[in-house]
């Protein structure tokens, strides 16, 4: 069993807290919808689905769920509104099984890795991207790794200095040059020092725009084609940071940065400070990439592994 295949207390309780706002609009507004109802009829599925739509679930995945649901009712016959919650439970975990990892083993790094593993974080400005790297940092220094920082958003002053800030607090390496410079060249020379080294693991910041999206395929292209380079596998993974507070528009900024670049996993922070917590059942759902960490809170240890068990208990956890 690997080091994060279950959750602790503290993170169980940590997860709790973290979700309590999505718990309380999402389950008090259920509550309203069955009052008075004995059974799960057309009209509790219609509350039902503007529910889950008002909790940014986002509406595809809403109607896949109430599809599933009607397909139950209408199986057994008969199903009371106090089965409900087990039975959406039961239906929203087995959305997410073809989307979401299992295992919540995201801090260990490949057994066959040969030189430093290399993330590619990506996402607008305003999202969190620059401390869910440095908590990224914090999680695998904690696991015994080497870690090295790379700051290639260079369109900002306060990107590399917060960055700066989060590889001393750590105790990483940061790899940075002067406000202007060509981030390819920061990447470049990032990986370059990982292995001599011999680090195991790189994070490289990229600048948050989204205004133009050739502009943004092609700096991101032209980083990863100068760490190839160096390290003809990477980038390993490219992860794109949303902010879950921003509902619906974190899974615009999904689409957009899925159409520019190579996504292949996922970061949902601020879960703690919203009630839209239904958006990472939408993400799951709809771009069938793996939700890797959540951010639940400020500290460093707030960046959890995202385990959809785990996640979908405590989302129905009384």
């Amino acid at each position: 069993m690997g080091i994060f295949s279950f959750l602790t207390k503290d993170k169980k309780q940590s997860l709790d807290k973290g979700l309590e706002k999505t718990k309380e609009a999402f389950f008090t507004r259920l509550s309203r919808a069955i009052i008075g109802k004995t059974s799960v009829d057309e009209e509790v599925l219609d509350s039902l689905e503007e529910i889950l739509i008002s909790s940014d679930v986002g509406v595809e995945t809403t109607l896949r769920i109430i599809e599933r649901i009607e397909t139950r009712v209408k199986k057994d016959k008969y199903l009371g509104t106090k089965e409900l919650n087990r039975i959406l439970k039961e239906e929203i975990l087995l959305l997410l099984t073809d989307s979401t990892n299992e295992s919540s083993e995201a801090f260990v790094l490949p057994e066959s890795q040969e030189g430093p593993y290399v993330i590619m974080v990506v996402g607008v400005n305003g999202v969190g991207k620059t401390t869910t790297i440095g908590k990224l940092a914090y999680q695998f220094k904690q696991q015994g790794y080497e870690v090295v920082l790379g700051a290639a958003d260079t369109f900002r002053a306060a990107a590399v200095d917060q960055l700066s800030i989060w590889a001393e607090r750590v105790g990483v390496a940061i790899v940075k040059q002067s406000m202007g410079s060509d981030p390819a060249s920061v990447a470049y020379d990032c990986l370059k020092s990982a292995i001599a080294k011999k680090a195991d693991v790189v994070i490289i910041d990229t600048a948050g725009r989204l205004h133009n999206r050739i502009n943004l395929m092609n700096e991101l292209s032209k980083i990863k084609n100068v760490m190839k380079k160096l390290v003809p596998m990477a980038p390993h993974e490219i992860l794109l940071v949303l902010d879950a507070s921003t509902g619906q528009n974190a899974i615009e900024q999904a689409r957009q940065f899925i159409a520019a670049t190579e996504v292949n996993s996922l970061t949902l922070t601020k879960l703690d400070g919203t009630a839209k917590g239904g958006v990472v059942l939408g993400i799951s759902d709809q771009f069938k990439i793996p939700v890797k960490y959540i951010g639940i809170g400020e500290k460093p240890e707030d960046l959890q592994a995202f385990d959809r068990t785990a996640f979908i208990d405590s989302l129905f956890e009384s």
